[in-house]
């Protein structure tokens, strides 16, 4: 129990020191004219609130500069998975391995199996502890390769490994969300499954639907194209009442956690 509850302050930790960039980079961003959103049609984006593409600042730079490894890294991952016996990439296998268990399972399954492997495959550490600097976007090999990362690199590795596994781009998002009652902020993954948004979250196994998160504002939505903005961003949290409710057994409630409600 006891190293659990360091691991999870670790992962609040790394997550907290990109926060501060993350949240500047939305300043320096010009979001375009924003689309619209018909509730009728479903949520084209997780939370359902409208938003506004972005085309500049630092965290699309940020972005591209890690589809550019991304691409890489689907090179690699192709030519291991096509030759096992041959690949040289011990991280490679390692990630094939968790998607080869994935291939095989279903719908909601497939998502919890993801998120369950990359939780227990990583261990939390932050940007300054790894690299010396603040905010660095890791592609999946590099992070399994050094075992591994903060909440962002967690999320950027089961985007990938979701994309490996079948899930189609349109469905697929990375969340950088704003802790509002202890500040700093978090990275999760999101899947639309059966029309409905899941957050997978490297501080829980559980899946939790984006209408049951608390205590969060969602800052920006990132896909295999394109960085959108939330701005209409309502607290998502009863500020009347205490901030979310007891973490399960097991797990110690921490900064940074996404809680689901009652």
């Amino acid at each position: 129990m006891g190293i659990f509850s360091h691991t999870l302050r670790a992962v609040v930790m790394a997550c907290g020191l990109a926060a501060s960039a993350a949240t500047a980079a939305l300043a320096a961003a010009r979001p375009e004219p924003a689309a619209s959103f018909s509730p009728g049609a479903g949520p084209a984006e997780p939370f359902g609130l409208a938003t506004a593409a972005v085309s500049g600042g630092v965290v699309n730079e940020k972005w591209q500069g890690l589809q550019r490894k991304l691409d890489d890294e689907r090179v690699q991952l192709a030519l291991c998975d096509g030759d096992r016996d041959n690949c040289v990439s011990g991280a490679a296998l390692r990630f094939l391995a968790i998607v080869d268990i994935a291939r095989g399972r279903h719908g909601r399954a497939r998502l919890g199996e993801i998120n369950r492997a990359i939780n227990l495959a990583l261990r939390p550490m932050s940007d300054l502890a790894q690299y010396g600097e603040v905010d660095v976007w890791s592609p999946p090999l590099a992070t399994f390769d050094r075992g591994a990362g903060d909440c962002e690199d967690y999320a950027i590795a089961k985007f990938m490994a979701l994309s490996l596994a079948g899930i189609a781009a349109e469905d697929l998002r990375i969340i950088i969300m704003r802790d509002v009652f202890h500040g700093g902020d978090h990275a999760v993954t999101a899947v639309r499954l059966d029309g409905h948004w899941l957050m997978l979250d490297n501080m829980r196994m559980a899946l939790v639907e984006d209408v049951h998160v608390k205590n969060y504002r969602p800052l920006f939505a990132i896909d295999q194209s394109a960085i959108v903005q939330y701005f209409e961003v309502p607290l998502l949290a009863d500020t009347t009442s205490a901030p979310g409710p007891a973490a399960p057994a097991g797990l110690p409630a921490e900064p940074g956690q996404i809680a689901a409600s009652k």
